[in-house]
């Protein structure tokens, strides 16, 4: 099974980030326009502090009755959230996403600087990818075509 570098190579590296002190208004003008579904959160020293997700808007924010134009991100944001490296196995991304009930993992290099993000959509694509990629390898060795 492939890393996280395979899933980046195709994506990209672009992540969508904020900062504690923006509001969860700005934040979810920014997720609706990027069509994204998760923020990392960056300190002034572009240090992962965070994560800003729609479960959290529903969860701490709407659900709480709070006005999301007053709200800051540090208020609510997920603090430390579970990082990988680009090393990291398709299969650690999973086993850590469905054991920590998360949706998306921030990528950091060895200095802890954001290098990407990947969601449980990109596991599931590179997964459902790389198996249809042996079918089709042992489907052509059974035909004799390859």
């Amino acid at each position: 099974m492939g890393t996280v570098r395979d899933i980046l190579r195709v994506k990209g590296h672009v992540v969508y980030s904020i900062q504690p002190n923006d509001t969860v208004f700005d934040a979810l003008s920014v997720l609706v326009n990027k069509n994204v579904g998760a923020l990392v959160v960056l300190s002034e020293n572009d240090k992962v502090v965070g994560i800003f997700s729609e479960r959290d808007y529903a969860r701490r924010v709407i659900l709480k009755g709070r006005a999301s134009k007053e709200t800051l991100i540090s208020e609510i944001m997920t603090e430390n959230p579970f990082t990988v490296t680009e090393d990291n196995s398709i299969q650690d991304c999973m086993v850590k996403m469905t054991d920590k009930h998360i949706r998306h993992l921030p990528v950091t290099d060895d200095q802890q600087r954001l290098v990407g993000m990947i969601s449980i959509g990109d596991v599931v694509k590179y997964v459902i990818d790389e198996q249809q990629f042996i079918i089709d390898n042992l489907e052509g060795y059974i035909k004799g075509t390859r």
